[in-house]
């Protein structure tokens, strides 16, 4: 017979004899026998699997602790090579405290000629001290302070011509005039608290009031003649404004070219726009770099142009409040601030300043 044959009927006799018969009666104790083998082959994989994961956690720390240990080793290595470095540093430390003690002898000798260097020097101390003593004496210092006195009453005499020749008054009525100067003399560092600066209107210069500002168009019903006035006190302000620049050598910012009643006032940098008629005056004074001229008078002029000539002028008298130490009362008290220039400067405590 074929032995394949033989086999494969080998096989089947096998099958026949594991297949197991049950009888009706048995099938339940066989059931629950199956199920208990079942929860039991689940516990078991449960139990695999955990202990699965313990080998898997023991062989990630077995894996770590081979790590460290080989970084350990390495760091072993280098501390050895660190002390080989150590040592090389150790020699090279005292070669270099023998020549640290080289150079603190070198050092003891400098401070043997540093010492009498300082010897020497305590002598050109001295005789500085007697030359700034010298200096301090009848022909020093002394003498340029008295100098500076003299020069200084010689300017407050020259402005007080300034005031004679044009005097800025309290018309009757009003504050009297005791009350401005003693305002002008508590005012050295600015508007003080609880003072108000004098109406622009109560004072006069040379008799004449500055009522009428170039801040309003003119009409057919204008006071000619007020506004004429008006010219005449800003040309004598702008007047007694270049004088006492001159007297005092500070050279203006907006330098003043006088007329009268007829002044003009220049500026290198205008800040307001010109009119239309100015444009070819603006484009010769590009070319040749003169400075634009602005009236202090309104007849016949532009308003804008005549307001920013006094905002000008009165710059003019906040420079000269300045240079003196006195902060300018505001923009718009022209003759304020004119009086306040006055009284400063002849006051006693401009010689001594």
């Amino acid at each position: 017979m074929d032995p394949k044959k033989k086999s494969v009927k080998e096989k089947n006799t096998n099958h026949e004899e594991k297949v197991k018969i049950i009888h009706w009666e048995d099938f339940q104790q066989e059931l629950a026998r199956l199920s208990s083998l079942s929860s039991a082959l689940n516990e078991a994989k449960e139990k695999k699997s955990l202990i699965q994961e313990k080998l898997n956690s023991h062989l990630q720390l077995e894996a770590e602790s081979l790590s460290r240990s080989n970084k350990l080793d390495q760091m072993r290595e280098n501390l050895e090579a660190r002390k080989l470095v150590m040592g090389n540093m150790s020699m090279r430390s005292k070669v270099v405290e023998e020549k640290s003690k080289k150079q603190e002898e070198q050092l003891n000798s400098q401070i043997r000629s540093l010492l009498m260097a300082g010897t020497s020097l305590s002598v050109a101390s001295r005789s500085l001290q007697e030359a700034n003593n010298s200096l301090n004496g009848e022909r020093g210092y002394v003498r340029l302070q008295n100098l500076q006195k003299l020069l200084r009453g010689r300017q407050q005499f020259m402005v007080s011509q300034i005031a004679l020749l044009y005097p800025v008054k309290v018309v009757s009525g009003h504050t009297c005039e005791q009350e401005l100067e003693s305002f002008s003399r508590s005012s050295k560092s600015g508007n003080p608290t609880g003072s108000k600066p004098m109406d622009a209107g109560s004072l006069t210069i040379s008799g004449l009031h500055l009522t009428v500002l170039p801040f309003k168009k003119l009409s057919f019903f204008t006071d000619k003649k007020e506004v004429q006035r008006s010219a005449t006190a800003l040309g004598y302000v702008a007047h007694a404004v270049s004088l006492i620049a001159f007297y005092l050598e500070i050279p203006l910012r907006y330098p003043l070219r006088l007329g009268g009643s007829r002044t003009y006032i220049c500026d290198y940098a205008p800040s307001v726009e010109p009119t239309s008629s100015d444009f070819t005056s603006i484009s010769l004074s590009s070319s040749t770099s003169k400075p634009m001229e602005f009236p202090l008078f309104l007849e016949g002029q532009d308003t804008t142009r005549s307001a920013y000539a006094v905002f000008l002028l009165n710059k003019d008298l906040e420079q000269l409040l300045n240079c003196i130490g006195i902060e300018s009362l505001g923009p718009r008290h022209v003759l304020t601030n004119m009086k306040e220039l006055l009284n400063n400067i002849l006051s006693p405590e401009y010689i001594n300043s």
